[in-house]
């Protein structure tokens, strides 16, 4: 019997993120119906949700965060047990991913309306383990195409996320990979056997509840 293959949406926040609304325990409740297997918590510049969530459900749960760099370009580091600050180099960022055996992950890097870090690539590229090659949240057309196109270029892995904010766009874009152990090596294994299988594209509507969100925590409204 052939192996079943796990959906794992590599790119997701929690209202631990500045531009979001979403209660953690919504965040899993909401995987586990969709049917997705791995969910990569990705929080900006923080940790704390997804470290909580990893307790309650630890094999669907990977930790990360969405580091703003000092250059202003966002990378993710995926298998985290620390925090790294914001404002960190963008090499350093990288580093410290690598110290805590996480995984180098450049989200949206040609999406210059979303801290596409696409300009740091070539200065970088000897740390990148992957590159998101399809983010539901990247809306002009070809963006993506041009992430894929430099991580194939560059020997790198692809990885697919829905950027999620709102518990709607979630699991809109996912990898299919084969089971894995929770390890640096164990993820990067799962995505060289895997593929992009889902590469859908939220409405830009859901622009709007990152707006609302973040002036609700502006207004001291919501709860971090």
């Amino acid at each position: 019997m052939a192996e079943r293959l796990l959906r794992m949406d590599m790119h997701s926040h929690t209202r631990a993120s500045y531009d979001c609304l979403c209660p953690p325990e919504r965040v899993l409740e909401t995987a586990r119906a969709r049917g997705i297997d791995r969910l990569v918590v990705t929080d900006h510049n923080e940790i704390h949700a997804a470290l909580e969530l990893h307790r309650m459900d630890p094999e669907r749960i990977l930790v990360g965060e969405e580091v703003k760099t000092r250059e202003g370009a966002d990378i993710i580091g995926i298998l985290l047990t620390e925090r790294i600050p914001r404002d960190t180099p963008a090499r350093e960022t990288c580093e410290r991913i690598r110290a805590q055996g996480g995984v180098v992950y450049v989200p949206h890097p040609f999406d210059t309306r979303r801290s596409g870090g696409g300009g740091l690539l070539d200065e970088i590229a000897d740390l990148v383990d992957v590159v998101e090659a399809h983010n539901a949240r990247t809306w002009k057309r070809g963006v993506n195409l041009r992430g894929e196109k430099w991580a194939l270029d560059h020997g790198k892995l692809l990885g697919a996320g829905s950027d999620s904010h709102s518990l709607g766009e979630m699991g809109r874009a996912w990898m299919e990979v084969p089971p894995f152990e929770s390890t640096r090596e164990g993820l990067l294994g799962a995505l060289r056997a895997g593929r992009v299988a889902g590469r859908g594209v939220s409405s830009p509507l859901v622009a709007v509840a990152s707006t609302y969100a973040k002036v609700h925590k502006r207004m001291g409204l919501g709860r971090r």
